[in-house]
């Protein structure tokens, strides 16, 4: 016994002597920043929004109550211009809508300077006046022309990098509504958008003529595992079962949209087993759809709010067990699914979730 006293005595000593204290739960070491799989985000500082980065991703979310967002300046599309500037070879860009000025303006600069520009637009939203004087510039514009729509949201530049994410190139869309935007850095990432780009603007087949042919479905970025789908060639909703299915511990979402009864059901069925679900979801939505799972989530006692922002909740994001991000332009909807021109990224990063996971309480905590 004395001899036990006697080494615990000397741990002590020798404890408070190198400055730890016994009783004081110990911080995890530091990641090495050689290591490719850590992951350190620092923020980007912006007039209007929230934004992180490191050397290969860059993440962006709006701040429709930033008193400063009816400025219409200052906002997450500045970085996506600054890009459009850098630009030295390419830029190809597929937008459901467009009618930020400083997007329209940084085209023309790009195009006058000898860089490839082209776009690929949703038919009904061509007429807009953007579109137009863009077109007037000399830079070529193709619609879809189909039933369906053409509701991507991404660009593509110098075959190198990507901006994707659920954000419309609109003032409404930047200073209005909640949205994302997110740049990634990678060859592999950008050769899946820029082969779906060409499907659309140089082979004309949108919707159900687009064959799955992603090049690199599942790639690794940083040591980053990163899945890249489309919509309605690669089976999305599928894809989403599966995560849904597989979810452990939590499901968290923003839904602008969210009609999709396999989906609903597959989370209600998680919920049952003891997977904790908290959602928002946009309230004109919730009012003008038929068939929306807001009811369904309602009546079995989910945490899903209805969002308290005057402008839309134009989110689609899912965040499973807190490592897993759900992000794009596709709704939850049969639409999105078997109609519509999507695009949908899966991230499996703690670190990134913990940002969306910031943007979920912010838009949370603001909700009915």
């Amino acid at each position: 016994m004395q001899k036990k006293w006697t080494r615990l005595f000397l741990i002590l000593i020798f404890s408070l002597a190198c400055g730890i204290s016994p009783l004081a739960p110990q911080t995890p070491p530091t990641a090495n920043p050689a290591d490719s799989t850590s992951l350190a985000l620092t923020t980007i500082p912006l007039a209007v929004g929230y934004g992180v980065k490191n050397s290969w991703i860059e993440i962006y979310f709006t701040d429709p109550s930033n008193p400063l967002s009816s400025t219409k300046s200052g906002g997450i599309d500045a970085p996506l211009v600054a890009a459009i500037d850098s630009a030295k070879l390419s830029v190809d860009m597929a937008v459901y809508s467009l009618s930020l000025n400083s997007i329209r303006y940084a085209l023309i600069r790009a195009h006058k300077r000898g860089v490839k520009v082209r776009l690929v637009m949703e038919s009904d939203n061509m007429q807009r006046s953007d579109p137009q004087k863009i077109k007037e510039a000399g830079i070529p514009i193709i619609g879809d022309r189909r039933d369906g729509l053409m509701h991507d949201k991404f660009t593509v530049i110098d075959g190198a990098e990507v901006w994707a994410g659920g954000m419309n190139y609109t003032d409404s869309g930047t200073y209005e509504d909640n949205n994302v935007l997110i740049r990634i850095r990678s060859k592999k990432i950008a050769d899946n958008y820029e082969k779906e780009f060409e499907e659309m603007f140089t082979d004309d087949k949108f919707g159900e003529d687009v064959l799955a042919e992603t090049p690199y479905p599942v790639a690794t970025v940083n040591g980053v595992e990163i899945e890249t789908y489309f919509s309605p060639d690669d089976g999305v909703q599928d894809k989403l079962l599966n995560l849904i299915n597989g979810a452990q511990s939590s499901i968290y979402f923003l839904a602008f949209s969210f009609t999709a009864d396999k989906l609903g059901e597959a989370i209600l069925h998680r919920a049952d087993a003891g997977v904790k679900v908290a959602g928002v979801m946009d309230e004109d939505q919730i009012k003008s759809n038929v068939g929306t799972e807001f009811d369904a989530f309602n009546q079995r006692g989910l945490s899903v709010r209805i969002d308290g922002n005057p402008g839309q909740m134009h989110h689609k994001i899912m965040i499973i067990d807190r490592e897993i991000v759900v992000v794009g332009s596709y709704n939850f909807t049969r639409s999105a699914e078997e109609k519509n021109d999507e695009n949908l990224l899966v991230i499996h990063s703690p670190e990134i979730a913990e940002e969306f996971l910031k943007e979920f309480k912010r838009v949370y905590d603001r909700a009915k």
